[in-house]
């Protein structure tokens, strides 16, 4: 299987993005080598990920469970409930995510990412796929106390490091999708562990629902929704988020300094 990394440039290792595909696509990860686009290789172990995509747009959904709705006590979404988190939030595999001085309450959301593939408005759910160039874990980091004091999205999601995503991206050709499975750990405790089936939205209805008024971009990441057994974490902890099939995304958490 073939997955696709970014990670810092090296002088040793230039990379450059193909024009096809400006920021999907920076290296293939095989039997533990990073391979560029123009050939050169370099082990994982010697290179510093980077997050997975580079998008011009975080576009993610909420309450696409229905029981993680009914768990923070919210009404069942009839359409998705779109928000975007700034591509100033975007954070690596083993990076640390910063508890912000300001807030006192932080949760972690496993969930799908969706890759954006080619350019997409006003397209159609059964199509979808074809816009699609693979999947991602994201972990949709959020100031629980800042979000509800707010009554809308933004600063509570918002926050630089907030939103973890890879370690890479699988081709979609890869995925069996429906088989998926988002396990979140906090310290090695299992905290989330649902199937993408209970998804309220699947990802053909959230693309068309998004490119109705919204054109998407190669390489923009959409965030699928979190399902039920969202917490709260601290600094000091470590935060994993296991989908298999797509790999391991895991996050120590730290006090701002």
């Amino acid at each position: 299987m073939t997955r696709y990394v970014r990670f810092a440039q090296d002088p040793a290792v230039p990379v450059t993005a193909p024009d096809s595909h400006p920021g999907v696509l920076r290296g293939a990860l095989r039997d533990g080598r990073v391979v560029t686009p123009g050939g050169e290789t370099a082990l994982l172990e010697q290179v510093r990920l980077l997050p997975a995509v580079a998008p011009s747009k975080i576009v993610c959904v909420g309450r696409n469970y229905a029981e993680h709705a009914k768990e923070l006590g919210n009404a069942v979404p009839t359409e998705p409930l779109i928000f975007l988190k700034p591509p100033s939030s975007l954070n690596a595999h083993g990076a640390p995510v910063v508890f912000p001085k300001i807030s006192q309450l932080l949760s972690y959301e496993g969930e799908v990412g969706v890759v954006v593939g080619r350019r997409a408005r006003h397209i159609r759910a059964a199509e979808a796929t074809d816009y699609v160039a693979g999947y991602t874990i994201v972990n949709d980091v959020t100031a629980r106390d800042l979000q509800k004091k707010d009554g809308q999205w933004t600063r509570g999601k918002g926050f630089d490091t907030f939103c973890p995503v890879g370690p890479w991206w699988v081709p979609k050709e890869d995925v069996e999708f429906d088989s998926l499975r988002v396990v979140t750990r906090v310290n090695g405790e299992v905290r989330q562990d649902a199937p993408v089936t209970g998804m309220i939205f699947n990802v053909g209805v959230i693309l068309q629902f998004v490119s109705e008024f919204m054109t998407l971009e190669p390489g923009d990441l959409i965030a699928t929704g979190t399902p039920p057994g969202v917490g709260s974490m601290g600094a000091g902890d470590t935060v994993s988020v296991e989908i298999r099939g797509l790999g391991v995304l895991e996050n120590p958490v730290v006090a701002a300094s």
